[in-house]
């Protein structure tokens, strides 16, 4: 099992942008950074627009997969050129931490952090927006190639290289198994025990666990 991975890339927003149908101020075009520093609500100077669903503790640092980027450009090749780390808002990336190599509740150091995985990122209207396709929040949603949050344990800075180090791993559920569970039509009463049984799911999710095993009992 692979325990060590390098920050490849940062990012942060400085300032929001227009989107959507309404005009309303967004922060997912993020800038590459080489350091940030971060704290209990995420990196410094990091701007999130509408505090209902982005940031917070909860959601203090975004991760998307890199090789996700791959399968979107297969699926939309009118798109490929926009395809590039960062495009989906997220806040770091590195090779090989994917929806099946990293799991709910994770530990890991970063530099001179330390962070949990705290939930999934839901893909939400803003990215059909940006791109400018009604399909990619299902596309995305159906492949669970979702991305994930982090609350913060310990504050300090990251730069570009530096290691993410696995400290402790909490539980034998991956981002993927986890989606699947809360998505799936008829999921077995065993999988979702095994998410109620999960450490360090936010409290948002644990929320919809608890109404789906009560649903089944």
């Amino acid at each position: 099992m692979q325990t060590t991975w390098t920050v490849e890339h940062l990012f942060a927003a400085s300032h929001t942008k227009p989107l959507g149908r309404y005009q309303n101020p967004s922060g997912i075009w993020k800038t590459p950074v080489e350091w940030v520093t971060v704290n209990k609500l995420g990196i410094v100077g990091d701007i999130q627009a509408d505090k209902r669903y982005h940031g917070g503790v909860e959601k203090a640092l975004h991760q998307y997969a890199v090789e996700n980027y791959a399968l979107l450009a297969k699926h939309y090749p009118q798109l490929a050129g926009q395809w590039i780390a960062g495009s989906l808002g997220e806040n770091l990336s590195a090779s090989g931490m994917t929806e099946q190599t990293v799991y709910i509740g994770d530990i890991f150091r970063v530099g001179g952090i330390t962070i949990q995985v705290s939930e999934p990122r839901e893909p939400c209207s803003k990215i059909n927006s940006k791109f400018a396709d009604k399909t990619l929040v299902k596309f995305i949603a159906k492949r669970y190639i979702y991305g994930w949050y982090y609350r913060v344990l310990e504050e300090g800075r990251v730069q570009v290289g530096d290691s993410i180090t696995l400290l402790e791993r909490p539980n034998l559920v991956s981002m993927q198994a986890f989606l699947q569970t809360i998505n799936a039509e008829q999921p077995s009463l065993e999988a979702v025990e095994k998410l109620a049984a999960c450490e360090g799911v936010s409290q948002q999710w644990q929320k919809q666990v608890l109404k789906m095993l009560d649903a089944l009992r």
